[in-house]
């Protein structure tokens, strides 16, 4: 694995390089217990944190402030304050998106974190350590894998189109008429948001009550890779509200967005001709 300062990074800025410098770090932080029996315990709500979260989220803390003092903060690790509803500029941050598949050996998770100002996202870095692979955006200047530019697919119908999201979703559409190409569950909702950057994934959905951690990297990086991400009425997004929590979303390829959010909204009995068979066997 080539060491973080070697790593080749488009010029996006100072605070898109201080993201990525911060999530490679927090990542191989991550790692040392990947697969490795860290200790789990409950949240709130049942969901599941590990020890690795912590420490991954203590390095970004620790990192991140340091070199941005005035900006405020908001991860899914630490205690939200309302202290962050007077800041222009905040870090959004998941230290392992996918927790479920970290704990359970599953390579696809991530490190999510985003600098939103006036409740936008303006910097990101998305960095899944299993594969060593980084993407980093900044408004106004794309979405990057190192040198290489993230350019989402150029599909314009849905026949054949890569579908990822929750599998109550692929169900319904399943029976929805549109031969797509359903593909597994992808743990990590940042990741699979971000899938649509590179054209991995063409439309990807999210149930609703994400969260900002969830969202604010990965909406940056499609974004300024061409690609969308917006409620399934076509609503922006808006981050830092107080209760940073979002309805059903879809994020898809340019060509794609208004033929994606007419097949969310259409009925499930909308259409009867077959469709391929979803190929993931668990999801929410």
């Amino acid at each position: 694995m080539p060491a973080a300062d070697a790593r080749p990074l488009a010029p996006l800025g100072e605070d898109a390089a201080l993201l990525a410098e911060a999530a490679v770090a927090a990542g191989q932080v991550a790692l040392g217990y990947f697969r490795r029996d860290p200790k789990v315990w409950q949240k709130a709500g049942d969901s599941p944190v590990s020890e690795a979260d912590i420490a991954a989220d203590r390095l970004l803390h620790a990192r991140l402030l340091n070199a941005r003092p005035d900006f405020a903060w908001l991860s899914e690790e630490t205690a939200d304050t309302a202290a962050r509803l007077d800041a222009r500029r905040l870090f959004v941050v998941d230290p392992i998106d996918g927790t479920r598949a970290f704990i359970a050996g599953d390579p696809v998770w991530a490190v999510s974190v985003a600098i939103v100002e006036d409740g936008q996202p303006v910097a990101a870095a998305l960095y899944q350590p299993a594969t060593d692979d980084l993407l980093v955006a900044a408004r106004g200047r794309g979405a990057w894998r190192g040198l290489e530019r993230l350019v989402p697919s150029a599909r314009t119908a849905l026949g054949g189109a890569r579908f990822a999201g929750p599998r109550k979703a692929l169900e319904r559409f399943a029976g929805a008429g549109h031969a797509l190409d359903f593909l597994p569950f992808v743990p990590s909702l940042a990741l699979r948001i971000a899938y649509v950057a590179d054209g991995r994934v063409d439309v990807a959905m999210a149930s609703a009550r994400a969260h900002d951690w969830d969202l604010a990297a990965a909406h940056l990086i499609v974004h300024e890779a061409g690609g969308r991400l917006t409620t399934v009425d076509g609503l922006a997004l808006r981050y830092n509200e107080p209760e940073p929590r979002h309805p059903s979303l879809i994020a898809a390829a340019p060509g794609l967005a208004s033929e994606a959010m007419r097949l969310v909204a259409a009925p499930a009995s909308a259409a009867a001709a077959p469709a391929s068979a979803p190929r993931q066997s668990r999801g929410s």
